[in-house]
């Protein structure tokens, strides 16, 4: 592929890929009564229980109100309970309850057939490969914000 492609192809195509992968995930977790976005908090909770709300906003790139509101609704299915942290009576930490762990294994089989069918047809080494890169590209984007923040920042001239 010509360089000038890649230029013109790749932050549309992977941007492409991420708008239809979410609009395919929103619709199967709709099978199961919750949302994408509830399923990602749900998910980064199991992963990493007793973080802070402010935690897992930070995690999700999610505004904190917005959070507040998914974490309600959990707690109203009883999926999450917040426990007050010892160290910050301000601060809640989340935790699963129970009666979540039976979504989370159906939400896991859905991660799979979700999974399975994004990847069809693609050979299994090339698939490591795709991760692998896919990694690497995540890396350098995170390497390049974090010198744009160390940088100091230049004011921009405006004509006109």
């Amino acid at each position: 592929m010509p360089r000038g492609s890649v230029d013109l192809n790749f932050l549309f195509t992977l941007a492409e890929v991420q708008r239809l992968v979410r609009a395919y995930a929103d619709k199967a977790a709709s099978r199961y009564g919750i949302t994408r976005a509830q399923w990602a908090v749900l998910a980064k909770v199991e992963r990493c229980e007793g973080l802070k709300q402010s935690e897992l906003a930070e995690l999700l790139e999610m505004q904190p109100i917005t959070l507040t509101r998914l974490i309600d609704r959990l707690c109203e299915h009883g999926w999450i309970e917040r426990r007050s942290d010892d160290t910050d009576r301000r601060a809640k930490r989340l935790y699963l309850r129970k009666a979540a762990r039976p979504l989370l294994g159906k939400l896991a089989g859905l991660r799979s057939e979700l999974t399975a069918t994004a990847l069809a047809g693609i050979n299994p080494v090339e698939i490591h490969r795709l991760v692998g890169h896919l990694e690497t590209i995540r890396e350098n984007v995170r390497g390049a914000i974090h010198q744009a923040h160390a940088a100091p920042q230049r004011k921009v001239q405006r004509h006109g």
